[in-house]
């Protein structure tokens, strides 16, 4: 069973529920294999716990809402 493995921000439910759908179906289309065998899981973080380049994710969207 293929297992697709999501980490990043938080997301409403409905991100969530596309991201599952167009990561299944892209994922079915390219290996050939049928989308109910593949698994997504999605692991969210809050914006003061996820950063990169030395600033989280919290700061650089205050930084860009400037």
């Amino acid at each position: 069973m293929p297992v697709i493995n999501y980490q990043g921000t938080k997301m409403s439910a409905r991100q969530k529920q596309e991201l599952i759908k167009r990561f299944t179906e892209i994922a079915a289309d390219i290996s050939q294999t049928p989308a109910r065998y593949f698994t997504v899981v999605i692991q969210e973080f809050d914006d003061d716990s996820l950063g990169t380049g030395g600033k989280t994710v919290a700061e650089i969207k205050t930084q860009i809402n400037k």
